[in-house]
C-alpha cells in the first residue's frame, strides 16, 4: 500500500526546529490558538524547503517556494487555527505533515490550504487532510511537473474532497468545493423541511427545488465540465 504522503527529496531537506514564539511575533493571534500550540503541539520542524535551487524547479509569482513543516503533536491532533497561523506567519505555500505517537505506534497525515500570493496579504483557503497513515508506510514520489505551481497543485488536487477535472487549477476546485458546501447545506435544510411539510402541495413545490439543488451539485462533482453557453463547438 502506498500513502497519500509522499518522498520528499533528500537535497530540500532543511531540518530546522523553530520556536513557537516565532509565530506569536509574526501574526496576530488571540489567547485560544496560542493556548492551542501549548496544549498541541511538542515541536515545530521547517523540514524540507522545494525551491529551484533544490529541487530544480523554477518558482513562479504565485508560487515562489513550497515549504514543508512536520508538527509534532502532543495529543491526537493539532488545531486547525494553529496551522494557520504557521500559514499566516510564512508567506510561502506550506504542506503540513502532523505527527502523533511514538515509536511504531506513529502516525502521519498530511494537512494544507491552497494559499493565494497578492500584494496584501495570503489568502487562504479551507484545509485538507489525509486520513492518517502509519509513519513507516510506504510514500510515493512527487508528482511530475515542470515548475513550482504545477507541483504545488499536484500536491493539492489528491487532497481535495470533490473531482477534478482536467486542467483545472487548485484555486477553481477550491472555488467549486464552497459552492458544493453551501448546496449540499441547502440540500440538507430542504429535505428536513421536507419530512416535516405536511401539506401535500408545499412537499410537490420542495421536491422541485430539492431536485433542482441535486442536479447542480452533481454537475458541480462531475469529472465533466459542461459547455458553456453559447459554445456551439
Amino acid at each position: 500500500m502506498t500513502a497519500l504522503l509522499y518522498r520528499w527529496p533528500a537535497a530540500a531537506e532543511f531540518a530546522r526546529t523553530v520556536p513557537k514564539t516565532k509565530f506569536y511575533e509574526h501574526a496576530t493571534i488571540g489567547a485560544a490558538v496560542k493556548d492551542a500550540f501549548v496544549a498541541d503541539v511538542r515541536r515545530i520542524t521547517w523540514a524540507y524547503k522545494l525551491a529551484d535551487s533544490t529541487i530544480n524547479l523554477p518558482g513562479t509569482t504565485e508560487v515562489p517556494e513550497i515549504q514543508v513543516f512536520e508538527i509534532d503533536a502532543k495529543g491526537d491532533d493539532v488545531a486547525e487555527g494553529v496551522l494557520a497561523a504557521i500559514d499566516k506567519a510564512v508567506r510561502t505555500p506550506i504542506i503540513f505533515e502532523n505527527r502523533r505517537g511514538e515509536g511504531s505506534q506513529q502516525e502521519v497525515q498530511m494537512v494544507a490550504a491552497h494559499k493565494q500570493l497578492g500584494n496584501g496579504a495570503p489568502k487562504m483557503g479551507t484545509y485538507f487532510r489525509t486520513e492518517w497513515y502509519s509513519a513507516d508506510i510506504k510514500r510515493a514520489t512527487l508528482p511530475t511537473a515542470i515548475d513550482l505551481t504545477g507541483l504545488y497543485n499536484a500536491l493539492l488536487q489528491p487532497l481535495t474532497p470533490v473531482k477534478n477535472h482536467a486542467g483545472e487549477k487548485v484555486s477553481d476546485v477550491v472555488t467549486r468545493l464552497t459552492t458544493v458546501r453551501k448546496l449540499e447545506r441547502e440540500i440538507t435544510a430542504l429535505e428536513r423541511k421536507l419530512r416535516n411539510e405536511p401539506q401535500l402541495n408545499r412537499k410537490v413545490v420542495l421536491r422541485r427545488t430539492l431536485r433542482a439543488k441535486q442536479a447542480d451539485l452533481a454537475e458541480l462533482t462531475s469529472t465533466s465540465i459542461s459547455p458553456a453557453a453559447g459554445d456551439t463547438n
